[in-house]
């Protein structure tokens, strides 16, 4: 095991956060510690290191606080509560601005997709702290705002914890504040986080969302489909929503899928019928 009071890891740290502060430019030091040298990790052939450690660092992480299986939740990271929503609405009528009233009438009508999710999160933590470890499943999103933030806090709102798995995006994704500290990650490459979200995912609920929503449904299919993942409940929360977006039978009509791929997911318009779906599949 590594010690921690080895000076030369202090050593190491210190030069770089001295570099810093200072605002002075790294360059390569054949002399620096190679772990502790930025230039180095950062080089072409040394992706495969940083593809390693995106893997271990949230897998032993998750694996100490004993989080084995999941219950992965996506939708828009732009929704907002009733009360942000309505606040915001509030705001722009006293501007007077069109664009921004529309804007915020959607926000307010799409509110209660947030309010769910921040249901079904506080469902199945309440759920898992009355379990043993086989029937324990832990909430886990994207670790941003709107649909992601509201599972996290309906976690964190019944007393348990969750996983946020962030991505570093050109404009800055913070982390929501209502992911347990210490399982708050952030990864570089999509491939290593969604990953992650299949390693332990029991479930997956995706809320109406945008085009990384769809990207990591229709990844969750596919590798359900080609049997490249377990079989899990796919639920789809809002009927109408779905409905409006995405016509599967028209794969079907057209012969890319088979008819019982539709049977890969299910659309739901409750929390109690997208709980429901996931225990009976675990007849639990």
């Amino acid at each position: 095991m590594l010690d921690p009071h080895d000076r030369r890891l202090a050593e190491a740290w210190d030069i770089l956060k001295a570099q810093q502060e200072h605002g002075d430019a790294l360059v390569p030091e054949s002399n620096r510690l190679a772990f502790a040298d930025p230039e180095f990790l950062l080089r072409r052939e040394t992706r495969g290191i940083r593809f390693q450690l995106e893997m271990l660092k949230p897998d032993l992480a998750q694996q100490a606080q004993g989080i084995e299986h999941t219950v992965v939740v996506f939708g828009s990271a732009r929704f907002r509560s009733a009360e942000v929503a309505a606040q915001q609405l509030e705001r722009a009528l006293i501007e007077g601005e069109p664009q921004a009233i529309l804007n915020a009438r959607t926000l307010v009508r799409n509110a209660h997709f947030y309010e769910q999710a921040r249901a079904l999160g506080r469902t199945i933590t309440e759920h898992t702290m009355t379990q043993g470890n086989v029937h324990k499943m832990f909430i886990c999103t994207g670790g941003g705002p709107g649909i992601m933030e509201a599972a996290n806090r309906g976690a964190h709102e019944a007393g348990g914890i969750s996983v946020g798995l962030n991505i570093a995006l050109p404009h800055e994704q913070s982390p929501n504040p209502y992911i347990t500290p210490g399982l708050s990650f952030k990864f570089h490459y999509f491939a290593l986080r969604k990953m992650h979200f299949m390693m332990r995912a029991k479930a997956l609920v995706a809320f109406p969302g945008g085009f990384g929503t769809l990207d990591e449904l229709f990844e969750t299919l596919t590798l359900v489909q080609c049997k490249k993942a377990k079989p899990v409940p796919v639920v789809l929360f809002g009927t109408d929503y779905w409905k409006r977006l995405f016509n599967p039978q028209v794969l079907v009509d057209e012969g890319a899928i088979s008819e019982e791929d539709l049977e890969l997911f299910k659309c739901v318009d409750s929390v109690a019928d997208a709980w429901q779906i996931i225990r009976t599949f675990y007849q639990f």
